[in-house]
């Protein structure tokens, strides 16, 4: 029984899951953390996560039990129906052509087991969904991808993983007060169209706050190494200003070419070990980097 008053709210939630790689897997990491009861069916390959990272693949499955199943079997697709009749949850990350070929497709499997969420995690919206496409590419298509440098980390896939969690959280409250389980869709383009918003807003662009032209929210060069320096809100930017003697009167002062040289010379003559203390005696957002 769905308990969203217990310390492990989704004690008692029972989740299948098809999903391989990365954003169903993480998914189903948070899920068995809120405490639902999480088994994952995987095929006889195994999941590609195990292959190229086991480390990563072994954190996401930690305390959730595995099935190799070949659901192109009639065999597999019996041991499937017998877990799938206990669960209030299907979590997969195929086609949509790749499920009803398996005889997954959601008109199915709402007729076999009407109180079964389907939390479908696909590329990109509707139709969308058939067209081959990664973390990369949905980067790329919203802007995210600078020069020829991959990005950092796996953004629309974490992302995603986010909003498939709050995809089942939002399905099973939706059957707790009705009593109907439905299909939700949850496209990693669009977790990358989120997490674009602050640079589609003009907040990350060179000329927004906090993408650089505020001289209080930029990375600079310190004696033994980097800094990063968050200090935006009036109360930390008046803190930096006492500690490096700035010349500051108004906010408009803090995007001047003048208020970013003169922080660059203070920084640029303090150790990480000093600006730690700096930080710490002073309030101030900042962390130091090699």
């Amino acid at each position: 029984m769905f308990s969203p008053t217990s310390t492990k709210p989704l004690r008692g939630v029972r989740i299948v899951s098809l999903a391989l790689n990365l954003p169903g897997p993480a998914c189903l990491m948070q899920l068995k953390a809120m405490g639902a009861s999480c088994i994952k069916i995987e095929p006889p390959g195994g999941d590609p996560m195990w292959h190229y990272k086991p480390q990563a693949y072994a954190h996401m499955h930690a305390g959730i039990k595995q099935h190799s199943v070949d659901l192109k079997t009639s065999a597999g697709q019996t041991a499937l129906a017998q877990q799938l009749a206990t669960a209030d949850v299907l979590l997969s990350s195929f086609r949509p052509s790749a499920m009803r070929k398996l005889g997954l497709g959601w008109r199915t499997l709402h007729q076999r087991f009407p109180k079964l969420i389907h939390i479908d995690v696909v590329g990109a919206p509707g139709p969308l969904a058939e067209i081959p496409g990664h973390d990369l590419t949905y980067m790329a298509e919203q802007g995210l991808v600078n020069g020829l440098n991959l990005p950092p980390s796996l953004f629309a896939d974490m992302g995603g993983a986010l909003m498939a969690t709050q995809a089942t959280l939002s399905a099973l409250l939706v059957r707790e007060h009705t009593g109907q389980a439905k299909r939700q869709e949850v496209a990693l383009s669009t977790a990358a169209q989120w997490l674009g918003l602050p640079q589609a807003w003009g907040l990350t662009t060179p000329d927004g706050a906090v993408g650089g032209a505020h001289a209080g929210y930029r990375v600079y060069a310190c004696a033994d190494g980097r800094v990063a320096v968050a200090a935006l809100e009036p109360h930390f930017a008046a803190a930096l200003a006492i500690v490096a003697k700035l010349k500051v009167h108004h906010t408009s002062d803090w995007f001047v070419e003048a208020t970013r040289k003169q922080l660059a010379r203070y920084f640029k003559r303090l150790s990480r070990a000093q600006l730690a203390t700096i930080a710490a005696a002073n309030d101030l957002p900042i962390h130091t980097m090699p």
